[in-house]
């Protein structure tokens, strides 16, 4: 039996889509959401995707060993959905949504049910295994950070964070929160929830996105930060020189010529390779570069796509790098074209992620 009980499509998608290739010959993922992606994410036990979109729903596919995809189901918000992850188990997934709810949806019985409240939109969800307790952590514009047991209708914790939450991400035993007016919260998990320390950002402009890394024994030891500003922050909890925090630019157009203006893009996602400890940052300029943090080098950057990158991840193996094309409002509204639509791609990645050898 399938993870969803049958192979055979439902929940509205139909029949699987031929796929179609980028130019950065990638495979298309079929029957895509209607409006910009705002969440990528794959399984931690199996090669499905789901993709959690500004058209209120949230889909899943799965991911075919010849690379193409099959649409298996999906449900919704009343507004956008924000962000979106998995149970550790991969039996579930909870999303994030501008309705002020969380929801958690089973995708055995393909039911999708409130599990969290706030009193404004939430931005971010991640869901927390420690080894004495597990709950889901939402962040919220309304200025808090809740934990939420799903069977209870009342949050475990609660948290101010003085500043609205605009990303943030967890690797068992840490947490990490960016919020407005570039705020850094860093939060243990240990036996339960509470801030370890807060962090001046080394950035100097709106944070965008955050992603934990691992040290090579695979323990949470610090966390890439990416701006609006085409700039990537890579930051130490509790480095032995401070010089091993550095900043890096990125997403920026080519300079060619005395007094050539250069392009600045956001940086809108990153995402760190599970095994090789490489990561993958995402752009408004459509493109997505691979990076070695250790050497301090680009490993790749793809030929530009039609639309900025708005979201990316890895699956579990690291061996399939996705990531979604649309509108990110970068540019205002007079740069929206309704006739150019979304899209999420994959790429087989795992040579590509490798660290750079050292000569």
């Amino acid at each position: 039996m399938s993870l969803f009980g049958s192979s055979s499509t439902f929940g509205g998608f139909g029949a699987a889509s031929a796929t179609t290739q980028s130019t950065n010959k990638d495979i298309e993922v079929a029957q895509p959401p209607s409006d910009t992606i705002s969440c990528l994410r794959f399984s931690p036990t199996a090669n499905f995707l789901v993709a959690s979109s500004w058209d209120n729903n949230i889909r899943c596919w799965e991911v075919q060993g010849n690379g193409t995809t099959v649409a298996k189901a999906e449900q919704s918000h009343s507004k956008p959905i924000l962000s979106c992850c998995w149970h550790t188990d991969g039996s579930k997934v909870f999303t994030a949504g501008a309705d002020n709810q969380a929801k958690v949806w089973d995708l055995a019985s393909n039911q999708s049910v409130v599990c969290a409240q706030h009193d404004a939109p939430i931005k971010t969800v991640h869901w927390i295994q420690a080894p004495s307790y597990q709950c889901l952590m939402t962040g919220s514009w309304d200025k808090t950070l809740k934990f939420w047991d799903t069977r209870q209708a009342n949050p475990i914790l609660s948290m101010n964070t003085i500043e609205k939450v605009y990303c943030a991400d967890v690797m068992y035993p840490m947490a990490v929160v960016s919020t407005a007016q570039r705020g850094i919260l860093v939060y243990t998990l240990t036996d339960q929830p509470r801030e370890y320390k807060k962090i001046d950002s080394p950035l100097k402009y709106q944070h965008r996105c955050v992603s934990i890394c691992k040290d090579k024994k695979g323990t949470p030891n610090g966390f890439a930060l990416g701006s609006v500003e085409g700039r990537v922050a890579m930051q130490y909890i509790n480095p032995a020189d401070p010089k091993e925090n550095f900043t890096f630019k990125c997403h920026r157009s080519d300079v060619t010529g005395a007094g050539q203006t250069q392009d600045i893009f956001a940086v809108n996602d990153i995402a760190f390779h599970p095994q090789h400890g490489t990561l993958a940052t995402a752009g408004s300029d459509g493109k997505y570069s691979f990076w070695d943090k250790d050497a301090r080098t680009k490993l790749k950057t793809s030929d530009a796509c039609t639309q900025p990158i708005t979201a990316c991840c890895f699956n579990a193996e690291g061996s399939i790098f996705a990531y979604s094309i649309g509108y990110d409002w970068t540019k205002g509204h007079e740069y929206y074209n309704t006739n150019v639509k979304p899209a999420i791609y994959l790429r087989s990645c795992a040579d590509e992620l490798k660290p750079r050898t050292k000569k």
